[in-house]
C-alpha cells in the first residue's frame, strides 16, 4: 500500500543503484533520499577544505539518489547533523549558501529538487524553525529547493503543527510525520489532526514519510 521509499544516504549505499532502481521500478514505488552532512564534509564550517568536501558528499549523493530514480534529495543538507559547540557564524552561512546554489545546480541538471529539512537544535545549529528555512531557501534562491518538515521537530520547536505549515506553504516540498518520543505514531502526543488539516489546507501532495 506505500506509493513512496525513502533511503537514507547519511552511510553511505553499499547496494548495485541500477538494481535497487529496477527492483523499486518493478514494486511501483517512488524514491526519496536524505541525509545530513559530517563533521568533516560541513558546508558550514569556515575551513574551506572541509567545505569543498561538504560539496563533494552532496554532489555524491545527488548522484546516487539520481541513479536510484529519486527526484528528491533532503535533509540536513547544509551542516554537519549533530549538536554544534559552537554558533553558526556568518561566514559559515555563507559557505552553505554558495554550496547549496552548487548542488542545486546539480541538482537541477538531472531533474531533482533538494529539501532543507527543519531540524531542532541538539541536531543542528542552522534551521531549526520553518522561518529559518525560509529565509536560507530564498538566499540559496533556486526553484527546485524546498523546505521539509518534521513533526517530531516541530514538536520541540514550533508553538504548533498548523502556523508554520501555512506559512510555508507551496514551498513546503516533503514532509516526516514521527511522534514526540520517536515511537508508534498515535503512541505520542503530536497533534496529526491539526497537521494533516493544515497540509489539507495548502494542498499538498508531496511525499510523506515515516
Amino acid at each position: 500500500g506505500f506509493s513512496l521509499a525513502e533511503f537514507s544516504l547519511h552511510d553511505g549505499f553499499a547496494a548495485d543503484t541500477a538494481e535497487a532502481a529496477r527492483l523499486l521500478a518493478d514494486a511501483g514505488l517512488g524514491v526519496a533520499c536524505s541525509r545530513g552532512l559530517a563533521l568533516d564534509a560541513d558546508v558550514s564550517s569556515e575551513d574551506p577544505a572541509v567545505v569543498e568536501r561538504g560539496v563533494e558528499l552532496l554532489m555524491e549523493s545527488i548522484r546516487i539518489s539520481h541513479e536510484l530514480g529519486a527526484v528528491v534529495l533532503t535533509g540536513a543538507l547544509y551542516g554537519a547533523f549533530g549538536k554544534a559547540s559552537v554558533p553558526l557564524s556568518s561566514a559559515g552561512r555563507a559557505n552553505i549558501v554558495a554550496s547549496l546554489k552548487e548542488a542545486s545546480q546539480a541538482a537541477a541538471r538531472v531533474g531533482m529538487t533538494l529539501g532543507l529539512e527543519v531540524c531542532n537544535r541538539y541536531e543542528t545549529n542552522v534551521v531549526n524553525t520553518a522561518t529559518e528555512a525560509l529565509v536560507m531557501v530564498d538566499d540559496i534562491g533556486a526553484y527546485n529547493v524546498m523546505v521539509h518538515l518534521d513533526v517530531y521537530h516541530m514538536n520541540i520547536e514550533e508553538e504548533d503543527f498548523v502556523r508554520p505549515v501555512k506559512l510555508v506553504g507551496d514551498r513546503l516540498g516533503y514532509v516526516h510525520v514521527g511522534e514526540n518520543h520517536r515511537g508508534y505514531l498515535g503512541s505520542g502526543h503530536v497533534d496529526f489532526a491539526s497537521f494533516f488539516r493544515a497540509l489539507a489546507d495548502i494542498d499538498y501532495a508531496g511525499g510523506i514519510t515515516f
